[in-house]
C-alpha cells in the first residue's frame, strides 16, 4: 500500500469517490461538472489544504481531504478531515488508519495542529468507531448551519 499526497492524475478518482461517499451518506447526487471544480481547486490550492490516497495494487482504494482553520486562541490551524472514502473492497483493512496517521505526520511537519477534527454523520455508527479507537472523541460542539 502506497500513502500519499492526492496530485492532479487522481482527479477522476477523487470525483468518483466523492460522488460514491455522497450517495452512499446522505442519498445525494453530486453534480459532476461542480465537483470537478470543487476537487480541481483544492488541488491547486495547496494553501486550502489537500488530499491524501491509499493505492492498492497501483489504484486508489481510499481518500480523504484536509482543510484547514486558523486558530487565534492556538495559533495554529485545525485540521478538518472531510470527504473520506474507501472502496467498499478495501473497507476494514486499516486503510483509513494509514491515511490519518499521514495528516498527523504531515502536519507534525509543519509545527503541528491545534487539533484534528471532522464531521461524521450521527447513524455512522462504523465510522464513530474508527474514529474512536484511533484516539479521536466526540468534541463538545454541535454544528449550526443556514443554508
Amino acid at each position: 500500500m502506497l500513502i500519499r499526497k492526492g496530485l492532479s492524475t487522481d482527479l477522476q478518482a477523487l470525483i468518483d469517490f466523492n460522488q460514491a461517499m455522497a450517495l452512499e451518506t446522505e442519498g445525494l447526487s453530486l453534480d459532476a461538472d461542480q465537483l470537478s471544480i470543487g476537487v480541481n481547486t483544492l488541488l491547486s490550492s495547496p494553501e486550502k489544504g489537500f488530499y491524501i490516497v491509499a493505492e492498492v495494487d497501483g489504484e486508489i482504494a481510499g481518500s480523504l481531504m484536509v482543510t484547514f482553520e486558523w486558530s487565534d486562541w492556538r495559533a495554529k490551524d485545525y485540521y478538518w478531515i472531510q470527504s473520506v472514502y474507501i472502496r467498499p473492497e478495501n473497507r476494514r483493512q486499516g486503510i483509513y488508519k494509514k491515511l490519518y496517521q499521514e495528516v498527523k505526520d504531515i502536519a507534525a511537519q509543519n509545527g503541528g495542529a491545534a487539533s484534528f477534527r471532522l464531521y461524521v454523520e450521527q447513524e455512522n455508527i462504523k465510522a464513530q468507531q474508527t474514529y474512536s479507537a484511533l484516539g479521536m472523541d466526540q468534541s463538545y460542539y454541535l454544528m449550526y448551519e443556514e443554508k
